[in-house]
């Protein structure tokens, strides 16, 4: 039986990640900052699907607490993990010179350094046993501009495709996962007022996770759910990138306009 360690695993579409990987009989092991929410998740996925289910709190930023996860990729034999989610960020909605340095530093610790970190211990571990795979949750904001957001996302999807051609040989495969806007607790969490954005662009968690568990079986390096992203992630990559860069910072402002807040993904 395969083990899956999932990161940002208490919710949203981390959490869909561990029923889907639980129903097809992977062993998983939960990380988030939240032991209560990940004990709770742990208890009803080992009822329902009868796998083995270990809980690591952890806080990604925290450079020790990432080492232990980083520790647990390591392990051989039984507790080998075969497949590695980097699920765990947050977004922000604010402009770069109105938000404290401190959460933009803390949304590369998580977003860039944490995913670096695991993708650096899973991908030595899986090299040496000759499979593996590492799914890199990253977002269509890495394909336009819209801040540090944006950047990091970019920087994960472009980290993905170099590490899917270095790993490919090996047997291990990689895949960044680009989602829209999924249907998650986080906006109701975040008190942000969504009801501006078209209903056809909206996706549902259970499909995000169905389509990446499918590419990456399939050896696809870029995972881009619904048929309107495909769509316009084709476009932004043939368009001028001075139009998407002006096209992106509008956007950006309109979003800004309506809502000030953070979401967080565990």
């Amino acid at each position: 039986m395969t083990t899956a360690l999932v990161t940002g695993a208490s919710a949203g579409i981390g959490a869909e990640f561990c029923r889907q990987l639980a129903a097809s009989g992977h062993n998983l092991v939960l990380v988030a900052r939240t032991p209560d929410r990940l004990e709770a998740s742990a208890a009803a996925l080992r009822a329902e699907h009868g796998i083995r289910v270990e809980v690591l709190a952890a806080d990604l930023a925290d450079r020790a607490d990432l080492q232990r996860v980083a520790d647990r990729l390591t392990l051989t034999g039984a507790d080998h993990v075969d497949l590695l989610v980097n699920n765990a960020g947050f977004g922000m909605d604010r402009a770069f010179l109105d938000a404290d340095i401190s959460q933009e530093e803390r949304a590369l610790d998580v977003m860039c350094r944490a995913v670096l970190v695991l993708s650096h211990a899973a991908g030595r571990a899986m090299t040496k046993s000759g499979y593996g795979g590492i799914i890199n949750v990253s977002s269509v904001a890495s394909f336009v501009a819209m801040g540090t957001y944006s950047a990091v996302k970019a920087w994960v999807t472009t980290f993905s495709e170099g590490l899917a051609v270095d790993l490919a040989p090996h047997g291990v495969v990689v895949t960044a996962l680009c989602p829209g806007f999924t249907h998650t607790e986080f906006h109701e969490r975040a008190q942000m007022n969504m009801s501006h954005l078209p209903q056809a662009l909206w996706l549902d968690a259970r499909d995000v996770v169905d389509e990446a568990l499918a590419d990456a079986r399939r050896g696809r390096p870029i995972s881009v759910p619904g048929l309107p992203y495909k769509v316009l992630t084709g476009v932004l990559t043939v368009l001028p990138r001075g139009l998407v860069t002006r096209a992106s910072s509008a956007l950006a402002r309109g979003r800004r306009n309506r809502s000030g807040q953070v979401i967080s993904r565990g």
